[in-house]
């Protein structure tokens, strides 16, 4: 009887083995996924930051560069103007000359 308890006393021992064996490698596992997680969540983080600074550059470039649309435009308006004041100063003479001739001239 003394074999038998001794056996089931090894049997019960090798079953609280197996299972803190069990229980260290599901901790392990669980604190690998968390590391993993953590780590992960770090890439996302700094990938997350990259792309938003990527859109802040290209945000502040493409503002920049519709200011200087902006001035650049203005500009071109401003001589277009000027030129078009100038045509009209230079023919203004021969216009009124000619709808002067056309409403004094009597046709029968």
């Amino acid at each position: 009887m003394d074999t038998r308890q001794s056996g089931i006393q090894q049997l019960l021992a090798a079953e609280q083995e197996a299972q803190r064996i069990v229980n260290e490698a599901r901790n392990a596992k669980m604190a690998r996924l968390k590391q993993a997680k953590e780590e992960a969540e770090k890439e996302v983080a700094a990938y997350r930051a990259q792309m938003e600074a990527e859109f802040q550059r290209k945000l502040a470039q493409s503002s920049g560069d519709s200011g200087a649309n902006v001035k650049r435009l203005e500009q071109e308006t401003e001589e277009k103007i000027e030129h078009l004041k100038s045509q009209a100063e230079n023919i203004s003479h021969d216009v009124v000359q000619m709808l002067l001739k056309h409403v004094t001239t009597v046709k029968n």
